[in-house]
């Protein structure tokens, strides 16, 4: 299988994932307002998945399409991070996750927009511009949370903390791709560390740093995951709305 393949495939397992666990707020975010920008952020990050999932598909030349990948792998075939198949936590801990993926995934997306794959300069030039408002909301609700109450600041700093681990994964060196994780790094870093600065949080360093999820290693979570989002369409096979 081609290192295109694999690497549009393993972005589009992110995207999905991501969708999925943000879905899971719907209806019980803290508020109003809130629970529709989840919601809106899920649909985004579905619709980059749609797009990378489909190329994936023309790729292999197999004849599988976005629903063959999306419903009918089991956990070990999906080639997302590890990092947006953790459970959502507290609002803090979700916060936490979009922002350090948004943080990701908006250099990721601005580079792949100049890549020599036309299919992933187009895909990477519309989702940039949402990762830029993922990016700017979770931002805010950090600096709001971090810098809020003593309670708030405990809690923010609890999920920084928690979810740090899983970013280091998301730089894994990948030369061959048409955008190497590993040159994403110092955008990274820029942005996190000043967001955490004027939130009055710390930022974790060294220790643990889980990886594998490009190679299908991964948490008990996705399983759990996988068996919600998928149980429709194996209960049906080839139902449609």
């Amino acid at each position: 299988m081609s290192e295109l393949f694999d690497f549009t495939l393993g972005l589009g397992d992110d995207a999905l994932i991501a969708a999925q666990r943000l879905g899971e707020w719907t209806s019980r975010a803290p508020e109003m307002e809130e629970d529709v920008a989840l919601a809106n952020i899920a649909l985004d990050q579905l619709g980059a998945a749609r797009l990378l999932l489909t190329y994936a598909g023309e790729l292999e030349g197999a004849g599988r399409d976005e629903d063959a990948f999306a419903y009918l792998r089991g956990d070990r075939e999906f080639r997302n991070r590890l990092l947006v198949e953790l459970p959502n936590g507290d609002f803090g801990v979700t916060m936490a996750k979009l922002f350090f993926l948004a943080a990701y995934q908006l250099p990721l997306y601005t580079a792949l927009s100049g890549c020599a794959d036309e299919r992933l300069a187009a895909i990477g030039a519309k989702a940039r511009k949402e990762s830029a408002y993922h990016l700017d909301h979770a931002s805010l609700w950090v600096k709001r949370l971090g810098d809020g109450t003593e309670e708030s600041h405990r809690r923010m700093q609890d999920a920084v903390d928690q979810v740090w681990p899983y970013t280091h994964e998301l730089f894994t060196a990948d030369p061959a791709a048409p955008v190497d994780p590993a040159t994403l790094r110092a955008d990274f870093d820029a942005v996190v560390s000043a967001v955490l600065d004027e939130a009055t949080l710390t930022r974790p360093t060294g220790g643990w740093a889980p990886g594998g999820g490009r190679d299908g290693v991964h948490t008990e979570h996705l399983s759990y995951l996988l068996a919600e989002m998928q149980v429709l369409h194996r209960a049906h096979p080839g139902a449609r709305w």
